[in-house]
């Protein structure tokens, strides 16, 4: 029992004498070195072996890479399917059900024009243009509880909510804002307070001035006389009798470089004075006209 006793003395006077075990005296199990063979392409059959069909193999196995390239270097980069989705316009739903209820509880006027500058007055439908918000789509889900008049401007409409609309005798126009205008629309008084003029509304891009230019789409682009003519069509598509349009408000509708309902681009509004300064200049007014 002495010697037993020894050994296990001499045993932990030797572990308090070696180093501690730490990330610097550790290593990993080593493994064996797998030399490659040398040929003439450098490998073993990494070509396809010799004589035949590919060293006699008519089908590569599920998964094999030939040759001596990796898959990630063979093919070259392939353009994202999503690509630029940082600078695509975005449009946030607005549904049929959402109008009826800020109706029905006092935060929209059924009797005034409603556009982004209305509907974002109530801070229930916020829009950050930083997200590339230039707008609202409207949609068609509530339109079986929808029952009121309005004179609506939205960016994007489906042809249910368009059909809605008109059918309880409202009147509908799709309309683009640039980012800048869309700016000035959500946060009004903050652009008054700035001093600026009212811009003019930028023309469409080039992938937009169709949909806006389109009668069906109630493109504030397209021809009247067209407009009156497919919300015919459209009346007779979903069996309606399409009401007449006698109210004021209704008929109300934003010149394609006008911003804000009652104010033309160029207009300067002082709050404080409680004035409006018009520019005289015929050049000014050209350029905000044009």
């Amino acid at each position: 029992m002495a010697g037993v006793g020894g050994r296990a003395d001499k045993a932990l006077s030797l572990l308090r004498s070696l180093p501690r075990v730490g990330t610097t005296n550790v290593e990993c199990i080593p493994k064996p070195k797998k030399e490659r063979d040398r040929g003439q392409y450098g490998g073993k059959t990494h070509g396809h072996g010799s004589k035949g069909n590919k060293a006699r193999q008519r089908w590569m196995p599920l998964g094999f890479e030939p040759g001596r390239t990796p898959f990630q270097i063979r093919y070259s980069r392939e353009r994202s399917y999503n690509y630029g989705w940082h600078a695509q316009r975005q449009y946030p739903p607005l549904s049929l059900h959402k109008i009826q209820l800020m109706i029905d509880t006092g935060r929209l006027n059924p009797r005034e024009p409603l556009d982004i500058a209305a509907l974002t007055k109530s801070q229930l439908l916020p829009i950050n243009p930083s997200d590339n918000h230039f707008g609202f789509e409207l949609t068609a889900e509530g339109e079986n509880r929808f029952d009121a008049k309005i004179n609506i401007e939205v960016q994007h409409a489906s042809e249910e909510a368009i059909a809605a609309i008109e059918s309880r005798g409202g009147t509908i126009t799709t309309a683009y804002f640039d980012i800048a205008s869309v700016k000035a629309l959500v946060t009004p008084l903050g652009f008054f307070q700035s001093g600026q003029p009212i811009p003019r509304r930028l023309v469409p891009p080039a992938d937009a001035i169709q949909y806006y230019k389109d009668p069906k789409n109630r493109g504030y682009l397209a021809d009247p006389t067209l407009v009156a003519k497919e919300r015919l069509v459209l009346a007779q598509k979903y069996g309606y009798t399409l009401p007449d349009v006698k109210e004021d408000y209704l008929k109300e509708f934003k010149d394609p470089r006008q911003v804000f309902y009652g104010l033309k681009p160029g207009w300067v509004v002082n709050l404080k004075d409680k004035v409006i300064y018009k520019p005289l200049d015929k050049d000014i007014l050209d350029y905000y006209e044009s």
